[in-house]
């Protein structure tokens, strides 16, 4: 039996990758009779399907998702964007009725819907060519000097938050770490959204993604990468995507297949630390409701959500 929420409070879904997120939000979907409101930077994009568990074409037809397929494959996409789409999405949802559910990919869109973005200039240009014409190495050890914190926070392959650290630093003369600590200071500026995040023992998970890229290869991942590769269809931004960038260095001749498919797996499981690592900042938000997922259905932590929403 469908029911609504009370009081126009509505969940938002953190846990590491491959944790059960989308189901989890399906199921709430069902049960809320609402609808579900993706914080996903790479689910934005059309055309990058396997690599990013898009939710399954039946979940999309039993359930309206919102915030999937927005923005094509060369198109830079910004939280700022993101948060430009879902504001007035939440409004209209619930306006009509229809909690939003919303279930995060990505903690720092998830982080900025909660309590809005931390205050950073935008670098001037000169600023952002600077840090455009150095080579990866050469921002790494900057990064490392100016801000050790995020330098071993940022995965030192990618290039787009390396940038961006570096960018704010010389802008402002302050790391982005420290700008970020506001956040652990100010009031929550929603506090309809209740937190909803899932627990898992990282042996578990780390079995779990690696089963996930085992699937995501008898999918199709390989061929549906190598499509958009051969088409010159990535963006700067889109390419930089778990399970596309390891294929796309394989498809360069760069490293074997094996190779590329085990690199999704580490680069996979490091992206879950750095998820835990967020999810301590978030677990600080008051009323959060925090489920351990382990050998649990769908349905039943739906069940456990239901029962601590009431």
């Amino acid at each position: 039996m469908n029911q609504h929420l009370s009081n126009t409070r509505y969940p938002v879904i953190v846990g590491p990758t491959a944790g059960g997120k989308t189901a989890l939000a399906v199921e709430l979907a069902k049960q809320f009779a609402g609808e579900v409101v993706t914080a996903d930077a790479y689910q934005i994009y059309t055309d990058l399907n396997i690599g990013t568990a898009k939710p399954t074409i039946e979940e999309q037809q039993s359930i309206p998702h919102h915030l999937i397929n927005i923005a094509d494959l060369k198109d830079r996409f910004t939280v700022h964007d993101w948060l430009n789409r879902a504001n007035p999405l939440i409004e209209t949802l619930q306006a009509k009725g229809s909690p939003p559910i919303v279930v995060g990919g990505t903690n720092l869109y998830v982080k900025s819907f909660l309590d809005g973005l931390f205050e950073s200039p935008e670098p001037t240009t000169a600023i952002k060519e600077q840090v455009e014409a150095m080579s990866q190495p050469e921002r790494r050890a900057m990064l490392t000097k100016a801000d050790p914190n995020a330098a071993d926070r940022i995965d030192g392959a990618d290039i787009r938050r390396t940038r961006r650290a570096l960018e704010v630093y010389l802008q402002t003369g302050t790391p982005i770490t420290e700008l970020q600590k506001q956040w652990e200071h100010e009031k929550t500026s929603r506090p309809q959204a209740v937190l909803v995040g899932l627990d898992w023992p990282i042996e578990l998970i780390n079995s779990r993604i690696n089963q996930r890229v085992k699937l995501m290869i008898e999918a199709g991942l390989v061929d549906e990468a190598r499509a958009l590769f051969d088409a010159d269809a990535y963006g700067d931004q889109s390419r930089e995507a778990i399970g596309y960038k390891q294929l796309i260095v394989h498809f360069q001749g760069r490293c074997t297949l094996n190779e590329a498919i085990e690199r999704i797996k580490i680069d996979t499981r490091r992206f879950a630390k750095n998820q835990r690592t967020w999810m301590k900042r978030l677990r600080i938000r008051e009323g959060s409701i925090w489920i351990e997922a382990a050998d649990r259905s769908a349905q039943d932590i739906a069940d456990e959500v239901m029962n601590r929403f009431v």
